[in-house]
């Protein structure tokens, strides 16, 4: 008998992504993965791509799927909200990404091949392990920024890995479900911190495989003065227990 593959659904939150997100459906239908699935998550875009989304769900029923949120209240929320359908539509793997196409959609073989065939809870496709890199057209003082970013948060939390702040990741199932996904209280990038930050507490392994990170080619970037002041206080609140999951 031959073993079915794993159900794999590919969670992207979109705002204002309507030049993106046929670009990212038609590469996903490119890999040369069975039983791959994309959800996407709309935060109510005023663009249309809520609409868009519909359409791409209308004519491809069996492989993607679309989850309307009433309101855009951060990155992190539209997370859980599409982690949480893809665990209950039966997902076994759940590969998180930008909409924008930063994230190489190529590695996500790699990274669920990595995830499968070892004994990894999680797999970050980073930015900082060797033959991985940040945007060619970041200037010198975004990149010193990022890099920044990665050793304050392992400083203060000794997460152990090198993109601390990655968010290109495929989980396990079991892992969402270990972590107690629907009390993460982390919005916006420092949502990646906390999600890391679980698995660690766990005693479970994070992987790293390398990818080439992109500047978005369409659209406007979505980190604000709050989202930033949110991702430098993330670690202290996780280190000394404020929002971190009740024993």
């Amino acid at each position: 008998m031959v073993e079915a593959s794993p159900k794999i659904v590919v969670v992207v939150p979109t705002y204002n992504e309507r030049e993106n997100l046929p670009v990212l459906a038609g590469l996903l239908a490119e890999l040369e993965l069975p039983n791959l699935h994309l959800l996407v998550v709309d935060d109510n875009s005023p663009d249309g791509t809520g609409d868009l989304a519909d359409e791409l769900a209308a004519a491809a029923p069996d492989s993607v799927a679309v989850l309307h949120r009433t309101e855009k209240d951060g990155l992190g929320r539209a997370y859980v909200a599409g982690l949480t359908r893809a665990l209950e539509d039966g997902a076994e793997v759940v590969v998180q990404m930008d909409a924008d196409l930063s994230h190489p959609a190529s590695v996500i073989p790699t990274m669920v091949r990595t995830l499968l065939d070892g004994d990894a809870a999680v797999v970050l496709g980073s930015r900082y392990v060797p033959g991985g890199s940040t945007a060619a057209e970041w200037p010198w003082h975004r990149k010193a920024l990022s890099a920044w970013a990665n050793f304050y948060v392992n400083t203060i939390l000794r997460l152990g890995v090198r993109d601390a702040t990655a968010g290109f990741k495929a989980w396990r199932a079991e892992t969402l479900r270990a972590i107690d996904l629907p009390s993460i209280r982390s919005n916006g990038y420092s949502f990646q911190v906390e999600m890391n930050h679980r698995v660690v507490r766990e005693g479970l392994r994070i992987a790293e495989v390398p990818i080439t990170f992109e500047e978005r080619v369409e659209g406007a970037s979505k980190m604000s003065l709050g989202v930033q002041l949110e991702s430098a206080l993330t670690p202290w609140k996780l280190l000394f227990g404020k929002g971190s999951r009740k024993s």
